[in-house]
């Protein structure tokens, strides 16, 4: 997470700029009082907002304007001009926005907007379901929630998760809070009083075990039945175990929950060796975590290319390039065959010494329940455009669903963390009768040390990568293409590009 910011730059907006300054679809940062404003003109129209996105305060003045909308250089957040609100996570909280002025050919902006004046208007609910389930307390079934009482829905909300921690913000487990950099207080992705206040009913440690489409209920472990109108499906995924020898010591993790990242932290303090397994993206964001903890990381993958099978080959090299000079030793080509004590077995019959060892080889999706209840199973939960099951009424979002993705024109399931949350959030329109489709181009991003990649677009497969720039610089975009077609696009400080990648993708699907 980026730091807060304080101090003051640009203009003072109170006392004015000349309009002449601020060239049409153009952006200026300046100041009213103690805040930051983002000053946008768009033609006739002038608009004042924070000028830092409320996800983690990332520059809006290096991001790019599309439409009435802003979009976050950083994560991909989306807030509306107009009335400041998220429109798109990974942001849920909205922008302040400010009244501004055109008098004698100069702008001022002459106060902060009270919410209810910077709102259009009241979004009316039609036949509102009394009951909501949501089964789920990651970030489908968090951002599920929170747009159902955005949306002014009033009936009941019953969250399940068999989590002990209230939804957190998954990434910084193997970013910041994982390094040491960030304090657990930025984990949740909202403080426990929250949830009484907008009356959901979020019941941590809570199994369910058994869907019944026919009674419309949930049935929980002891048999407890919650009653629902419509019910989101919201699981998740759940790491691959290792099933080798030795895999069930103490000292061997996987990176999920908090929990998880806890007890990782905890064993790390005195660990002096770690040897992480797979080179995923959790694989080496939590080997960059814990060479910024000063423990000697050691990783092992079968990959000839770190995060290769997503990146390709010359990202991938990169990638390695970086961790090794932040000291990290890679055993590519290579698997663990079986872990004794304080050291792990190679293939090779190579041995490394490791005091903790954190598998990253992959998740499946948790999709027993859907299975169960009967529901349409294909690597997945299979959704249609408005992410609803083969069952009406069960809807299903984030890393279980496979929806039809407009863009590439097949049916996809990805495991990242902004999808689901805007999946949930399409979820929660649908509930509330909407029919609004779930066109959103996937996104996500990774850190390693000062390095983040932001990756826009779904590419499984693709026959050209072109490079754009310098990989080794750190000043690059790389698309992926098939058959002639841009799939997705991977970028290093490409904010812009990516982000026009990103809007070009959402304008080809609405053309189709």
């Amino acid at each position: 997470m980026a730091a807060e910011h304080r101090s003051m730059t640009g203009p003072d907006l109170a006392r004015g700029i000349r309009l002449a300054d601020l060239a049409d679809d153009s952006k200026l940062v300046g100041h009213c009082g103690d805040a930051q404003v983002l000053l946008v003109r768009r033609g006739a129209e002038i608009f004042a907002v924070d000028a830092h996105c409320t996800h983690y305060n990332g520059p809006l003045a290096d991001g790019l304007v599309a439409g009435d909308t802003v979009r976050c250089p950083w994560h991909h957040a989306c807030f509306s001009l107009r009335t400041g609100e998220a429109l798109r996570a990974p942001a849920f909280r909205p922008l302040a926005c400010w009244w501004v002025e055109q008098r004698d050919g100069h702008i001022f902006v002459v106060g902060k907007r009270k919410r209810a004046e910077a709102a259009t208007s009241e979004r009316p609910v039609e036949a509102m379901p009394e009951k909501i389930v949501i089964v789920g307390g990651g970030a489908a079934g968090f951002a599920a929630a929170e747009m159902l009482r955005r949306e002014q829905y009033a009936g009941s909300i019953v969250m399940l998760s068999d989590d002990e921690a209230p939804p957190v913000d998954r990434p910084n487990l193997s970013k910041d809070y994982l390094a040491g950099k960030a304090p657990e207080s930025w984990v949740p992705l909202r403080g426990e009083s929250y949830y009484s206040k907008n009356q959901i009913d979020l019941r941590l440690g809570t199994q369910a075990v058994r869907i019944e489409p026919r009674t419309r209920e949930v049935i929980l472990a002891g048999g407890y039945p919650v009653p629902y109108d419509r019910l989101l499906l919201a699981t998740g995924a759940e790491p691959v175990r290792l099933t080798i020898p030795g895999a069930d010591q103490p000292h061997v993790h996987t990176l999920r929950s908090l929990s998880d990242c806890r007890a990782i932290i905890e064993q790390a303090a005195t660990a002096r060796r770690v040897v992480v397994l797979g080179a995923s993206f959790i694989g080496l964001e939590v080997a960059a975590a814990l060479c910024a903890r000063g423990v000697e990381v050691h990783v092992v993958a079968p990959d000839k290319h770190p995060m290769g099978r997503v990146l390709g080959p010359q990202m991938g090299n990169f990638i390695r390039t970086l961790h090794e000079k932040n000291g990290v030793v890679f055993h590519l080509e290579e698997i663990a065959s079986s872990i004794n004590g304080g050291e792990v077995k190679l293939r090779s019959g190579d041995t490394l010494a490791a005091d903790l060892v954190v598998a990253g080889i992959g998740v499946r999706p948790r999709t027993g329940l859907a299975e169960t209840a009967g529901l349409t199973i294909d690597r997945g939960i299979v959704v249609n455009g408005f992410l609803e099951t083969s069952e009406q009424g069960i809807f299903a979002a984030g890393d279980i669903a496979r929806w039809p993705d407009p863009h590439s024109g097949e049916n996809i399931r990805v495991e990242h963390w902004v999808v689901a949350e805007r999946q949930g959030q399409t979820a929660a329109h649908n509930m509330l009768g909407r029919s609004e489709k779930f066109n959103a181009v996937p996104f996500f991003w990774s850190q390693h040390y000062d390095v983040r990649i932001n990756y826009v677009g779904h590419a499984e497969r693709w026959d050209e990568i072109m490079v754009e720039g310098d990989i080794a610089g750190r000043d690059c975009l790389l698309r992926f293409k098939c058959d002639g077609r841009v799939l997705a696009a991977a970028s290093i400080s490409r904010d812009i590009e990516n982000l026009m990648t990103e809007v070009a993708m959402e304008h080809e699907m609405v053309a189709c």
